[in-house]
Order: C-alpha cells, then sequence, then structure tokens
C-alpha cells in the first residue's frame, strides 16, 4: 500500500526532451511531415548497432515519440536503417530492399561498418559500405553509436 500511495502521489514523471537537432534535413525527409516508417536491415553487422537501435527503440530513449516507428516490410518503409558493411551475399538483397521501399525513402547507415567498413575492411567476404552499394542519406558514426546518436540522426529525418 505504501507503494502505491507513493505513486499516486508522485504522478508522471518524463525526462524532458533534448533539444531539437540542428542539422538540415535531407530533401526527401521534408515529405515524410513529422513521421517515419523505419525497417532496419542488418547488411552483415557483428550485431553490435543492432543492440543500440533496440535501445533506441526502447523505453528509455523511446525514438517513437519523435515520430519514427519500426515496422516488419521494406514495402511500408520511409527510412532504411542498414547496418554493418555490405557482404557479398548481402548486396543484392539490400539493393532490392532499397528498391521495395517507397518514395520518398531514406536510407541511414549506422555505425563506421555501414560507413567505411570499419573492421572488417579488407575481407574476402566483404563487397563494401553501405554508400558504395546505394545511396546514403544521413550517416551516424561510432562503433557502435550511442542510442542518442541514432535518435539524434531519426529526429533529424522526422524534424521533430
Amino acid at each position: 500500500m505504501n507503494l502505491l500511495r507513493k505513486i499516486r502521489s508522485t504522478g508522471r514523471v518524463a525526462e524532458p526532451a533534448p533539444p531539437r537537432p540542428t542539422d538540415a534535413p535531407p530533401a526527401a525527409a521534408r515529405e515524410l511531415r513529422g513521421s517515419a516508417q523505419v525497417r532496419h536491415v542488418d547488411a552483415g553487422s557483428c550485431n553490435g548497432c543492432e543492440i543500440e537501435i533496440g535501445m533506441a527503440f526502447g523505453p528509455v530513449h523511446d525514438a517513437e515519440r519523435y515520430g519514427a516507428r519500426l515496422v516488419a516490410s521494406p514495402r511500408h518503409a520511409d527510412v532504411l536503417l542498414v547496418t554493418g558493411p555490405v557482404t557479398r551475399n548481402m548486396a543484392e538483397p539490400l539493393r532490392r530492399t532499397v528498391a521495395a521501399a517507397a518514395e520518398p525513402r531514406l536510407v541511414v547507415a549506422v555505425g563506421d561498418c555501414a560507413l567505411n567498413c570499419g573492421e572488417f575492411a579488407g575481407g574476402y567476404g566483404v563487397e563494401g559500405a553501405v554508400g558504395d552499394v546505394v545511396p546514403v542519406d544521413v550517416e551516424v558514426r561510432g562503433c557502435p553509436p550511442a542510442p542518442e546518436r541514432i535518435v539524434a540522426a531519426l529526429r533529424t529525418v522526422t524534424g521533430r
């Protein structure tokens, strides 16, 4: 009963949102009007960025409050979050996934491996960075990038 009384007297408590991003959104982001449907594509990563993406959409960082929502199909997506260096086996599926997403679509390269192959550069099974296979609109640096950086990139896309 003591806990219930404390909850009732405290009410709802939420951390204030950080200030809006100052980066200029990509041209295609203007058509999204504050809401983005996001599909994650793992092109060959070590799973570090996936953990951070999970944290970005978790209850602490809550990317959904800024208008970004995860969807299950690239046909429903406006934004593709691509992680890892593109492996030879994932190059063509990544191209097809980008082609399946509706226009206007944005590609966000998450992590150093997606930007420049990171630790996997020169590997026999690596095709190249995401930008070598498909055009990239937004980059998120870090190995792995902090959830705050991923949310900031998504806020740049949604403008919220």
